[in-house]
């Protein structure tokens, strides 16, 4: 199903600007193609999603490591889970050297372990670099400061070391860095909303889009669990249901409909801009509201029998 665009534009759209960005800027033809190309992108990759793609994006893998609080953790977290996911494939189907032994089964995950445990720090490093150096909203980690801060938290590299990982990173991922992330998707929904809504706060409401988002990217595995659950209406989701729900975890446009509806839950705009965001992409009022709620759980804290948003 196609992406709507804007139901009208107006001459004189209101400007606002937070974090740099500013709204109003782009022409309706623009708009509408960076809408429809985000959507087909994002549908072009859904069916490339495997079982492995949200092992890596939770917070213990990178948050626990560097604390890292700015929105270029999205961008570290895309990189390092899209490396994990290609390095692991890549090592389950490459052939079994001659002489090993077959009397026991293969151990992919002690295997996996041994191979990386003591690339681990260097690798997330890596793509911490990779991501600075992606972003025009933060500082460019050389390799002098990447080296001193390594040290000061106990791992002993050299640069070379250093520019042999980034280089492991980047060949895994073919070179192909420039992906889209979350944020974007919510930008361009907001330009949108902003055209066919222009009562809506779009400074606030993006002010806490940030918020939500770094939430989101921090507390992913238990967000997504949550809405698992809603989604089949069972407490113990079997392996075939939690297979089948991949392609939710790794749909960028249902995420950004998700944060903005949280964001305007918040600013207390839901039936304002709920409807109009179903309206521009398709995506049913219930799934936003599912998502929404399945957030604000854990946001707030409390369990699951929340009284479900309206």
């Amino acid at each position: 199903t196609e992406v709507k665009m804007a139901k009208r534009l107006f001459l004189s759209p209101s400007k606002s600007n937070t974090a740099g960005v500013k709204f109003g800027e782009a022409s309706f033809d623009l708009l509408t193609d960076f809408l429809v190309n985000l959507d087909k992108r994002n549908k072009d990759d859904l069916p490339s999603s495997t079982k492995y793609c949200g092992n890596f994006k939770n917070k213990r893998v990178i948050g626990e490591y560097f604390r890292i609080l700015s929105l270029i953790i999205i961008i570290i977290i895309i990189i390092f889970a899209r490396f994990m996911v290609k390095y692991i494939e890549d090592f389950i189907t490459a052939p079994t050297p001659k002489g090993a032994t077959s009397n026991h089964p293969r151990s992919y995950e002690d295997a996996v372990y041994n191979k990386l445990k003591d690339k681990f720090p260097l690798i997330i490093f890596s793509c911490v670099q990779l991501a600075s150096k992606l972003s025009l909203h933060s500082h460019m980690i050389d390799n002098n400061t990447a080296v001193h801060f390594l040290h000061s938290v106990g791992c002993t590299v050299s640069k070379q070391a250093l520019l042999e990982s980034e280089l492991m990173v980047l060949k895994g991922l073919k070179f192909r860095l420039n992906v889209l992330n979350p944020l974007t998707y919510v930008e361009i929904l907001l330009e949108v909303l902003g055209h066919n809504e222009p009562s809506v706060p779009l400074k606030h409401l993006y002010h806490y889009c940030h918020h939500v988002l770094q939430f989101i990217s921090l507390e992913r595995t238990a967000i997504y669990e949550t809405l698992l659950m809603a989604t089949t209406e069972c407490v113990s989701p079997s392996k075939e249901q939690r297979e089948q729900f991949v392609p939710v975890t790794e749909d960028c446009m249902l995420l950004g409909v998700g944060v903005i509806a949280v964001a305007a839950f918040i600013l207390r705009k839901w039936e304002q801009v709920v409807g109009e965001l179903s309206h521009i992409t398709r995506i049913s009022k219930r799934s936003i509201t599912d998502f929404a709620h399945a957030t604000l759980v854990h946001i707030v804290g409390i369990s699951s029998s929340v009284t479900p948003l309206s």
